[in-house]
């Protein structure tokens, strides 16, 4: 068997890996699996493209293998839950920087046709678009850049301006491909397209900036590719990109938004609604939370990413435990854009072990909602908001959201009465059914399980 063959087949093992992972992260029963069967595929595509031709010697690659194992397990070792959003738009700017990088580094082979000048330009254009705006979006979901959307007059025909120099730019790369200048040109003007694509964007589009960005640096990759000429990297990339454009029309759907209007609308530069929440606010304490647990028949629980920061996960199952033990049918209402990334909640209670049967996606688990006799929501606040349904006022309206408001009594665990991460304050919390239990979520359900326990 030759060297080349040999190649091919490990490629094409590779993209099977590939494959078989993806379509098995779209289960939660099996997305670990998924990960692993990925995982395997790009250690192989790494180790042959890199030891067949030469280009790096075997131990090279053990200390790249040992340096890149070792910042993998340590990130997924110390970084929270609630930092993981954070850490998805890092890993995805990393993938842009990979792609800029590759397509700088092959702008010194000489000889390179019109077609590869053209894949070096998307490369760079793509990734570096990928990287600044995953930095932004980094910035936003760890609120160390504000997390409203960031506008200003003119802001449309300036961003038009950027791209019109970009299209100039390259044109006259690919005319002049010795000259360097048309090169940091395009470099540049994407590094700042990127930040300007992104701080338009925020509150509650933050997840579908996500995805965005995931099929953005798919999409570098698959350029990359066609600089290397490397079949398996166009392959990889093509399915991160077309997986990461799926996942983010899902998403639009899910908050019945277009994606032209994710993108350009300035959802959070506009907090408030037309309508002022006014009622009675009606505290309950977790002793008198319990009494009602203990009666209830049908419990359904819905998650958020206030309950990622109080890592209140593990007793939310445990108190799940207590009550199915006690004769009630519990369920946990999943939200597709609940939390701050795309399948957030999915993660978090996978990590509690939750069993997948009790996960019910949002249109499945609306109907069952006005037979329910209590709606436990922990930390969401934007995806149970009734104003969704009935202010038109408010920016929020159209978004499917769950209808918490529906079941016969609601609590509502929180710190404060602070608005969610859109800033917009939520009618649910003075309702005639809602009991709000203040304090941190994780002592409540705690103090809950306790009781139960007695």
């Amino acid at each position: 068997m030759n060297t080349e063959l040999l190649i091919n087949l490990s490629y094409i093992v590779s993209a099977i890996l590939f494959v078989f992972g993806l379509k098995m992260l779209g289960s939660p029963a099996t997305a670990r699996r998924g990960n692993l069967f990925s995982s395997i595929g790009m250690l192989i595509a790494i180790v042959v493209t890199l030891t067949s031709k030469g280009l790096l010697p075997w131990e090279n690659v053990i200390i790249g293998f040992i340096i890149g194992s070792t910042i993998g397990a340590f990130a997924a070792r110390k970084v929270e839950m609630t930092g993981m959003p954070e850490m998805v738009a890092l890993f995805n700017g990393f993938g842009g920087a990979a792609s800029l990088l590759v397509g700088m580094v092959a702008t010194y082979t000489t000889g390179n046709s019109t077609f590869v000048n053209i894949t070096i330009i998307l490369s760079i254009l793509i990734g570096g678009v990928t990287l600044t705006g995953s930095i932004i979006a980094w910035g936003k979901l760890s609120e160390r850049l504000p997390t409203k959307a960031i506008m200003f007059s003119g802001q449309q025909i300036f961003n038009g301006a950027l791209v019109l120099a970009i299209l100039a730019s390259a044109v006259m790369f690919c005319q002049e491909p010795t000259n360097p200048q048309w090169l940091y040109a395009v470099l540049g003007l994407s590094l700042l397209f990127g930040v300007m694509a992104v701080i338009p964007i925020g509150g509650a589009d933050m997840p579908v900036v996500i995805a965005l960005l995931n099929s953005y640096s798919g999409l570098a990759a698959c350029a990359a590719g066609f600089v290397l000429d490397n079949n398996l990297l166009i392959v990889a990339g093509a399915l991160v990109g077309a997986s990461g454009i799926i996942l983010t029309n899902i998403m639009c759907k899910a908050m019945n938004r277009s994606l032209s209007n994710v993108l350009f609308s300035g959802f959070g530069a506009v907090t408030t609604s037309s309508t002022k929440v006014e009622g009675e606010v009606k505290p309950i304490s977790a002793d008198d939370a319990y009494l009602i647990m203990e009666a209830a028949q049908s419990v359904v629980f819905v998650p958020g990413y206030g309950m990622a920061v109080a890592q209140a996960q593990h007793v939310v199952r445990e108190l799940a435990d207590h009550l199915e033990d006690n004769g009630c049918d519990v369920k946990f209402a999943i939200h597709p854009v609940a939390g701050r990334m795309p399948g957030h909640m999915n993660v978090l209670l996978a990590e509690a072990s939750v069993p997948y049967d009790q996960l019910v996606e949002m249109d499945d688990i609306n109907p069952q909602l006005p037979n329910t006799d209590l709606a436990v929501v922990i930390g969401a606040n934007d995806v149970v908001n009734p104003a969704a349904n009935k202010d038109k006022g408010s920016p929020l309206y159209g978004m499917p959201v769950i209808n918490v408001d529906e079941a016969r009594t609601v609590f509502v665990l929180k710190r404060s009465m602070g608005s969610g991460f859109s800033g917009v304050d939520n009618p649910l919390f003075v309702g005639d059914n809602t009991r709000m239990l203040f304090g941190d979520a994780k002592e409540s359900i705690s103090h809950i399980v306790g009781e139960f326990k007695g």
